[in-house]
């Protein structure tokens, strides 16, 4: 018989699973404040198209070239105007105080001598000597006056070492930017100016590029977009929620990171996850849990299948036992034979091989379990290109070949392609939920069941809408006349995509706030009620045996912030890499 508390817990259980799908308006006494913390009612929103809408409203801007230019040259005529000085000038002052207007104004008129020292911009112009021939300062030639040029600190040089000397600077990179006088006792800055000047055309199509690019990559409030070979920008609007971003090339983005939009893990978790992906850490793990070392030359040797006598290659060849590590030439009949080893099993009674069986038995729990939420992130991965692959086919063939059949315009079956924009997008949150369980916490044993609960819920529920806008789908493109059924097609895809995509914005919501309703006082009770929610059922990847076997086993461990090396909860230092635990 359930107490009042279990079934108290379960009633609460299930009224989070119903707010995750909720779009309508339930307000309860006393419920309004610990339900809106997930946002899982709509207790905030009467109406949810509004709550979608403002979702969905972006918080930047994406620029192309044009957009940049014009941009540019705005916030140079407002400086230029502002402080009463040349286009050239307020170039050189913004391009030095990383494209700010407000520092440059701040800055100037704080201490304007300072600005002017630091940026290289003299009180006013210096004329070159009024003479008919003039030496070069670098090729030391002589050179008529009318062949010679020079900054406003009226130093000459000759036309072709100007061009020499900006070519090299400009072959140097973005440094040309702040060119300065080739005079090495002289500061003066050279502008634009000089550049179009002097300069041969395609170092001055550089120049322009340089200038264009330094606009957006020193600039605080806006980013080149991440993807290969695009040329848009980001003008993003801080401190306005949301650090997501997709840009007009289809590549969504984290503005913070720049790594692929991740909704709902961190960045620090995202930079922590593909490190761990891709470092030596579970090479090492997999050597230390599937082999052991040669006694003689200590190479690690993996056995497979066969007896328990191990020759090592050459040049040792060592011959020994695997599961004692001893001499081949001590064992025999008398010992157990090729498949046993009497001498293993009595020193293993005695304790002899606990600490390596420990650590083997370690290695293998880690790494079973890193195993088991990257291929599960892997996998979502894929089918999230799959999907990708399925929505343009749609786009450029399917939705024209399914209006012909249909009898209908392309404009109203665009249900079709949300449906596969959705997939998309809740197939890239399922993946990155996969890193953000790895990293949960074992010990919030609470929080960790809920969460696999809801996971569980979500991967169903994109399932549904999966098949329904594919295979389904497919039906309609092979009939050879219009079907009545079409009409209650289009009512169940769209009302499937309605329900996932107000699921998953609530689970976001829940995981980034750290699921802070589900707390260790209600440890024991959440677990009761899990077994009369009955969460452990097979539609839930994320509760399978498995899983269950792999953090009962690691109940007792913490993990390395470097290496995430599974640790006995007695230790104080990695015994992988002997890092200090926090």
């Amino acid at each position: 018989m359930e107490s009042d508390n279990d079934t108290q817990d379960a009633s609460d259980m299930e009224s989070m699973e119903d707010d995750l799908y909720s779009e309508e308006t339930v307000v309860r006494d006393g419920e309004e404040e610990d339900e809106g913390k997930y946002g899982f009612s709509d207790n905030e929103s009467v109406d949810s198209d509004g709550i979608v809408s403002e979702r969905l409203q972006q918080n930047y801007t994406v620029l192309d070239e044009t957009d940049i230019r014009k941009l540019q040259e705005d916030d140079i005529r407002s400086v230029s105007i502002v402080l009463s000085t040349s286009r050239v000038h307020a170039c050189l002052l913004l391009r030095h105080f990383n494209w700010s207007v407000s520092k440059v104004h701040e800055e100037w008129f704080a201490d304007e001598e300072t600005v002017r020292r630091a940026v290289g911009l003299l009180g006013k112009q210096v004329e070159m000597p009024n003479v008919a021939e003039l030496p070069c300062g670098i090729c030391f030639e002589v050179h008529p006056r009318t062949a010679m040029s020079s900054a406003a600190c009226g130093h000459p040089f000759c036309e072709s070492c100007w061009r020499g000397y900006i070519g090299t600077a400009l072959t140097n990179g973005p440094g040309c930017l702040m060119l300065r006088c080739p005079d090495p006792s002289c500061s003066a800055a050279i502008g634009q100016d000089m550049i179009d000047i002097l300069a041969i055309d395609e170092d001055k199509q550089k120049y322009s590029h340089y200038l264009l690019r330094s606009y957006i990559e020193n600039n605080r409030k806006t980013k080149w977009c991440p993807a290969p070979g695009c040329e848009f920008a980001i003008d993003f609007v801080m401190g306005s929620g949301s650090y997501d971003v997709s840009c007009n090339c289809s590549h969504s983005f984290c503005w913070n990171c720049t790594e692929e939009a991740h909704r709902p893990v961190e960045c620090s978790t995202v930079a922590k996850w593909i490190l761990k992906n891709s470092a030596e850490s579970e090479n090492m793990n997999w050597i230390l849990a599937n082999s052991k070392p040669c006694p003689k030359c200590k190479r690690p040797i993996e056995k497979n299948q066969g007896c328990m006598h191990i020759t090592c290659t050459p040049p040792c060849k060592y011959e020994f036992c695997w599961l004692c590590l001893g001499s081949w030439i001590e064992h025999g009949e008398r010992t157990g034979g090729f498949y046993a080893c009497n001498r293993y099993e009595a020193a293993k009674e005695e304790g002899m091989y606990d600490e390596s069986e420990r650590r083997r038995e370690m290695a293998k729990n880690s790494l079973e379990r890193y195993t088991h939420y990257y291929e599960r992130w892997a996998t979502n991965q894929r089918s999230r290109q799959k999907a990708l692959a399925q929505l343009h086919n749609i786009q450029t063939q399917k939705l024209e070949k399914l209006s012909k059949i249909q009898c209908q315009p392309e404009s109203q079956l665009k249900f079709i392609i949300e449906a596969m924009l959705q997939v998309v997008e809740c197939r890239r949150v399922l993946k990155w939920t996969y890193a953000y369980g790895y990293y949960l916490p074992e010990h919030e044993h609470a929080k960790r069941q809920f969460f696999e609960y809801l996971q569980g819920e979500a991967e169903a529920g994109l399932e549904r809408l999966h098949q329904c806008a594919e295979k389904e789908l497919r039906v309609y493109l092979e009939a050879e006349v219009p079907m009545k059924e079409f009409a209650d097609f289009r009512i169940k895809l769209a009302g499937l995509t309605s329900v996932t995509r107000n699921y998953f914005q609530n689970l976001v919501q829940a995981l980034e706030s750290g699921l802070e309703d589900v707390g260790p006082n209600r440890q024991t009770n959440s677990s009761n009620s899990s077994s009369s929610k009955n969460i452990s059922s097979k539609n839930s990847p994320g509760n399978s045996p498995r899983s269950s076997t792999i953090t009962n086993n690691l109940d007792n461990y913490w993990y390395c912030e470097r290496c995430t090396y599974a640790n006995p909860s007695s230790n104080h230092a990695c015994e992988m890499c002997e890092h200090r635990r926090h």
